[in-house]
């Protein structure tokens, strides 16, 4: 599917095949303005939030364990050098560097880096250093008054049902060919579970299926199993449980997605076991023996995980389980960052957020009659997952081109790719496999007033 220009006024949403944009650094050319908007134009900054804005990004860059040269990359006489040592980052165009970082946060962070007024040697390790010092980089004083220059999520990326399926549609019908050019042969776009790491690429459909068949055991998936799948992906899940014996449904919002997964399904010669339907997961009826959701619920949305937590609660048959695979952050972030608007919401994820575990078992016990009965994390797995991911996309950038994508695109890719690795590896995010079960007799009832998270 191609994504639509955004309106004026609204965050870009890239529209996978448009001609491609010259791939210039700052100062010598710049992207599509019609697609790209805010990284094409340099926000406009007075000279004394500039000038505060500089002063805080040198303070805070000349404290943390990086190389940097804070001029034109080039190296040249007065270029300047910041930081106590480490992954090289290399500011090309200070100017603007600063304007969009004193304006848009992170945000601008980002879009600096697609706008190539900053590089890395590194990416991930650069990314990494700032995660593990994020609360370091704002002078305490100032995280008090953050909400003053926060953005703000618009309202439209709230996932009511009628935007929830724009959100999905956004990231995941960009275009199937594009998925398969990093993912491996099974199609899996979730963390793996490997024997050792580090792993090589071929290392990958073992690991995918090895999570998967992990998250069918948690969920007492056989023979003859009623299952329910909120989130198909691509569908391999569905015919791992399938070749169990299991008869599942699966729903997702992505037309791109069931129409693969419904090829694939009828390849395998499982038509009569699987019903791939295009579905908002409220809309599901019926009672299931087992409900399994692979990183499903970062999609929700905050607002909506009551819902979320309902319905599983309501379609669970007796003596059921539920199997839930969520990346997580530890809960004091996730409650500083529930108000924020996101680089990751604005290009990648809209209307996504990521719980805590406190969060989900808060919401499960005050909510529902379910229960955290298990919790096996593995964060490390998934940073790994998304280094094969990121070095399999560069591998095939001139593939990722020949589809249509302009090199802007590549580098809003990229620097996801990385942010995300950075993001497990340094703890900052976490994955885990969570099972759900029913409370046992002579438990409360649960609550219904207020919001537990």
């Amino acid at each position: 599917m191609n994504v639509s220009v955004p309106t004026p006024g609204a965050p870009e949403a890239p529209a996978p095949h448009h001609p491609a944009a010259p791939d210039t650094p700052s100062g010598h050319g710049r992207p599509d303005a019609a697609r790209w908007p805010g990284v094409a134009t340099v926000p406009r900054c007075s000279p004394p939030r500039s000038l505060i804005g500089r002063a805080l990004l040198t303070r805070a860059l000349d404290r943390l364990p990086l190389h940097v040269r804070w001029g034109d990359g080039t190296g040249a006489p007065g270029t300047r050098r910041l930081g106590t040592g480490g992954p090289n980052l290399r500011v090309r165009d200070t100017d603007a560097f600063v304007r969009r970082v004193a304006v848009g946060g992170l945000i601008g962070f980002g879009e600096s880096y697609m706008a190539r007024e900053w590089e890395a040697d590194d990416l991930p390790a650069v990314l990494g250093v700032l995660a593990r010092h994020v609360t370091e980089l704002v002078p305490a004083p100032l995280h008090r008054v953050r909400r003053l220059w926060d953005l703000r999520r618009p309202a439209s990326e709230h996932n009511t049902v009628e935007a929830a399926r724009d959100n999905v549609q956004r990231h995941y019908d960009l275009s199937n060919d594009l998925f398969a050019l990093f993912l491996d042969e099974t199609l899996t776009y979730s963390g793996a579970v490997f024997r050792s790491l580090p792993a090589a690429f071929d290392a990958l459909p073992a690991a995918q299926h090895r999570k998967i068949d992990r998250l069918l055991d948690l969920a007492r998936v056989g023979s003859g199993t009623r299952l329910l799948e909120i989130g198909t992906g691509w569908g391999e899940l569905a015919l791992r449980a399938a070749a169990r014996g299991a008869r599942v449904t699966t729903v997702t919002l992505s037309a791109e997605q069931r129409d693969l997964a419904l090829t694939r399904v009828a390849h395998a010669g499982y038509a009569d076991r699987v019903d791939v339907r295009l579905s908002d997961y409220r809309d599901v009826r019926g009672d299931y023996d087992a409900i399994v959701s692979v990183e499903m619920i970062e999609a929700v949305g905050a607002e909506f995980w009551p819902e979320f937590f309902g319905v599983l609660d309501r379609r669970l048959a007796p003596g059921g389980r539920i199997a839930l695979q969520a990346i997580t952050m530890p809960h004091e972030r996730m409650l500083a960052a529930r108000s924020a608007y996101t680089w990751i919401q604005k290009y990648i994820f809209p209307g996504g957020m990521i719980p805590s575990l406190r969060a989900v078992d808060d919401l499960t016990r005050t909510r529902t009659t379910l229960r955290v009965t298990r919790d096996d994390p593995y964060g490390p797995h998934y940073a790994e997952t998304l280094r094969l991911w990121r070095a399999r996309f560069a591998d095939r950038a001139a593939e990722v081109d020949a589809l249509g994508f302009d090199p802007v695109f590549r580098r809003m890719w990229d620097f996801y790719l990385a942010y995300s690795e950075a993001g497990f590896a340094t703890g900052y995010l976490n994955v885990r496999q969570i099972l759900l079960e029913r409370a046992a007799p002579g438990v409360p009832a649960p609550r219904t007033e207020g919001s537990p998270a």
